[in-house]
């Protein structure tokens, strides 16, 4: 009698394969799932603020952050955006885009940026005198901003 001894590697091949499938499938569904639900709330604790402040202000610098909200690193860098916009008041103006909303695709494209977030730093004629991409700590934007002749309205 002939005894096949394959067959059951085959079919341990074949579990072991359907097992993985099975579990990548689920592996990249489940941002498509966590993507589904209730992003409201998240939306209004996690949503960018945009710091606007009219063209006629006494504005030295423009901070221009361009990331996203769904970026892990941009959100860090909200309360970092806030700490700085309370610390140098109408002397800084912050603008946010999230580069991966089609409306702001312009602003990606304009500043040329590779990796989000990204910061651009603008004087007050416009020119950009420095460029970071990735977290930037609070400590060195307020370097960067006092070595720019702003002077905090607070100290931290």
């Amino acid at each position: 009698m002939y005894v096949d001894r394959n067959k059951g590697y085959t079919r341990k091949a074949f579990t072991m394969y359907a097992l993985l499938g099975g579990f990548c499938l689920f592996l990249f569904s489940a941002p498509a799932f966590a993507e589904n639900r209730s992003t409201a709330a998240t939306e209004s604790r996690t949503k960018p603020r945009e710091y606007a402040i009219s063209s006629s202000s006494p504005a030295q610098v423009t901070f221009i952050e361009l990331g996203s909200i769904k970026c892990i690193p941009c959100r860090k860098m909200q309360p970092v955006m806030e700490a700085v916009q309370a610390r140098y008041g109408a002397q800084l103006k912050i603008i946010f885009y999230d580069v991966w909303k089609t409306e702001n695709h312009p602003y990606a494209k304009q500043y040329a940026i590779r990796i989000i977030p990204t910061q651009v730093f603008l004087d007050s004629s416009g020119k950009e005198f420095f460029r970071h991409s990735g977290f930037f700590p609070e400590a060195s934007i307020n370097q960067l901003l006092e070595k720019q002749g702003l002077k905090p309205l607070t100290s931290n």
